[in-house]
């Protein structure tokens, strides 16, 4: 399916791997010019030379932290016009909420719901005035479904959501959409940092620890980069042009609600 986007902008936050990387690969595929971003800079320039190499797309490497005033700049120095935003941060780690200092909730609700905000703000009316945007937040599963020890990550990703619901709203009449990709269980660096932690815990081995994860989930396996960075493309498509305020679960089935 031919997306309708080649040759338009995209920024995709901390893409330098995980989920992100999956976006920003999709959308070099359908022909967008797209700046990855992370803090690593060896990370993140090869991240850019594997996307080139793959899909033949102008793809630039931008060395920021994305939740400052001074690497959100960057970015924008990048692309001044982006016709495609991809919000995207690490989460709190996992703590019991009783552990959680007033800084570290701050700081967590500043990465986790404020700077998706502040990159919208500045983004959002360019994008009205050329009458095309797509912005995908990338939040959590947990947003529905709440995880012990990720309270902080889940409530600033939920607070994200109903901020932005009232928002969608009001741009979508310049065909500018604003849609959430909640990820479940994804075969990514973080979910393996808890399986390791698992293992160690329980005194089982990692692979162990793996089994164990996806015997939970419906679909038996873990989820992809490259199957959430489809989605995250065709959200950004032409053809998705009536979908805005919606959030998408991608989990295997993890999540049983009907609705």
């Amino acid at each position: 399916m031919d997306l309708g986007i080649a040759g338009k902008k995209a920024i995709v936050c901390a893409s330098s791997r995980g989920l992100a990387k999956g976006c920003a690969f999709h959308l070099a595929q359908a022909g967008c010019e797209v700046i990855v971003n992370g803090r690593s800079e060896e990370m993140t320039r090869k991240t850019a030379e594997e996307i080139t190499a793959g899909t033949g797309a102008k793809v630039t490497p931008v060395i920021a932290d994305v939740t400052t005033h001074e690497g959100q700049a960057r970015l924008l120095e990048a692309c001044r016009d982006p016709d495609i935003l991809v919000n995207n941060s690490d989460g709190p780690p996992l703590r019991d909420f009783r552990e959680l200092t007033r800084t570290e909730m701050l700081e967590g609700v500043a990465r986790n719901m404020v700077t998706p905000i502040e990159l919208i703000q500045k983004v959002i009316d360019g994008m009205a005035a050329r009458g095309f945007g797509r912005i995908i937040n990338i939040t959590s599963g947990s947003v529905y479904t709440p995880i012990p020890g990720l309270d902080l990550s889940s409530g600033a990703r939920a607070g994200l959501t109903a901020f932005l619901a009232g928002v969608a709203r009001s741009a979508a009449a310049n065909n500018v959409t604003i849609n959430n990709i909640l990820p479940g269980k994804m075969d990514t660096d973080r979910l393996r940092s808890i399986h390791t932690s698992s293992a160690e815990r329980l005194g089982i081995t990692l692979e162990e620890a793996r089994q164990r994860e996806m015997a939970q989930i419906p679909a038996k396996r873990l989820g992809t980069s490259d199957e959430f960075g489809a989605l995250c493309a065709f959200l950004c498509s032409v053809h998705a042009g009536y979908i805005t305020g919606r959030n998408f679960l991608v989990d295997g089935g993890l999540n049983q609600s009907a609705f």
